[in-house]
């Protein structure tokens, strides 16, 4: 029996407020994957049903003794339900959010006409921008990742 998305999406926001305080207080080390996934000169871009509201690259965190690859994999088939083997790697991005210490492993494939199913209860959108015309609203790590993506 599946959980109902209202109910999941309040578990993600009080998750995500619990994960906020762990780690202002212990300052912990994290990684977690982010995807660019592009269509030709499309950029595809989620909105989550917690944190910011800002359009952000989809991704997610890395399990205990997960390598990269195989969490981006894992990430884009939960978020958006499809399977992707092509993922190439972007390197890597440090930065502190809420006082963890991120280390944010980037990756990028091409989809083509990819039909998504995306996750309601994480996701409350995925859309479609050209490169050229991004939303203004976006996460701290979009412009970094395009930047590597277009420097290839």
């Amino acid at each position: 029996m599946q959980v109902p998305v209202p109910i999941r999406r309040r578990g993600y926001r009080i998750a995500h407020r619990l994960l906020r305080v762990w780690w202002f207080v212990a300052r912990p080390h994290v990684q977690g994957v982010k995807c660019a996934l592009t269509d030709g000169d499309q950029v595809l871009l989620v909105r989550h049903t917690y944190g910011h509201p800002e359009w952000d690259i989809p991704g997610g965190g890395i399990r205990r003794g997960e390598e990269p690859l195989a969490a981006a994999q894992r990430e884009m088939e939960e978020e958006l339900g499809i399977r992707i083997d092509g993922l190439r790697p972007l390197g890597e991005i440090s930065l502190r959010a809420y006082r963890a210490h991120e280390r944010i492993h980037c990756f990028h494939a091409e989809l083509g006409a990819a039909e998504l199913t995306i996750d309601r209860g994480e996701l409350a959108e995925a859309r479609w921008f050209p490169r050229h015309r991004l939303p203004a609203e976006l996460s701290r790590y979009v412009s970094t990742i395009l930047v590597r993506l277009l420097a290839r």
